[in-house]
């Protein structure tokens, strides 16, 4: 990993003996080629696998359950350029680069196959040495090149990056059916919905009559119950699925919700 003074940052993911699965929330824009292994990412709504030798670009302000696949012989390993919000507004400035309106709903985009995407990752390799230790100038430039390239190859990609505000206000019960098993704070489930927490939480209530942790207690269990009962899965599949940091609290959470614990409903 090369991470700079100023926060610029070019990164290294490696995994080697076992499958890392989790959630995040998308905070800047990530540019990555997956070198070996898989990545397979579930937005709530569908699920797309990232494989070796493919290129993506992920959106910021998004959400993503995702799965690192380490292949049957060898490892995982992606590397990533990150565009943070600082960056690409002096880019845009000086290179004079205006986005249009877009709404991607889709928190990974898959690129084109190019020769001169692969070209660009391999000259990182003296950045990813344990030893780098190059300037912010010199890693911002190489960023700069990032940013060159996919903009030379995939012109579109400016109406995403180039995006600057912040999320509109959206339908708080779409959105929260939606994104329920994400395990958010209510300050982030409230700027993703383009609120105030002070709104979030009064049209909420509006919404569904009850307060968001409640609401969001709930509808987790209805969906863990549907999973173990319904679909056969086991408490220690569900209880990350549904948005739970640790199985103890969501087997208490579950018993007193039911009135029995999870691992004896389908007993």
């Amino acid at each position: 990993m090369q991470l700079t003074d100023q926060g610029y940052r070019i990164l290294s993911s490696t995994y080697a003996t076992s499958n890392s699965s989790g959630e995040n929330f998308i905070d800047e824009f990530l540019f990555t080629f997956q070198i070996s292994g898989s990545l397979i990412i579930n937005d709530g709504k569908e699920k797309k696998t990232f494989k070796e030798g493919e290129f993506r670009l992920s959106i910021r302000n998004k959400l993503a359950k995702f799965t690192k696949q380490v292949p049957a012989y060898g490892v995982y390993h992606s590397v990533s350029v990150v565009f943070d919000q600082t960056l690409l507004r002096e880019f845009a400035l000086e290179y004079n680069y205006n986005a249009h309106p877009h709404y991607s709903t889709e928190p990974v985009l898959l690129l084109k196959q190019n020769s001169h995407y692969l070209d660009y990752f391999n000259s990182l390799t003296p950045f990813l040495q344990p030893s780098a230790d190059f300037s912010d100038s010199i890693v911002k430039l190489k960023i700069k090149e990032a940013l060159l390239t996919l903009l030379k190859l995939q012109p579109e990609l400016k109406d995403i990056l180039f995006d600057f505000n912040e999320p509109a206000k959206i339908n708080i019960a779409v959105y929260m059916e939606q994104n329920f098993r994400f395990n958010l704070s209510i300050q982030r489930f409230a700027y993703l919905t383009g609120r105030s927490i002070s709104s979030f939480k009064r049209d909420f209530q509006q919404v569904f009559g009850v307060s968001p942790g409640r609401w969001l207690l709930s509808r987790r269990l209805k969906e863990a119950y549907h999973l173990i009962s319904q679909q056969g899965q086991t408490p220690s599949d569900v209880y990350i699925t549904v948005g739970f940091e640790d199985i103890s609290h969501f087997s208490r959470a579950f018993k007193s919700q039911f009135g029995i614990p999870p691992s004896r409903l389908n007993a």
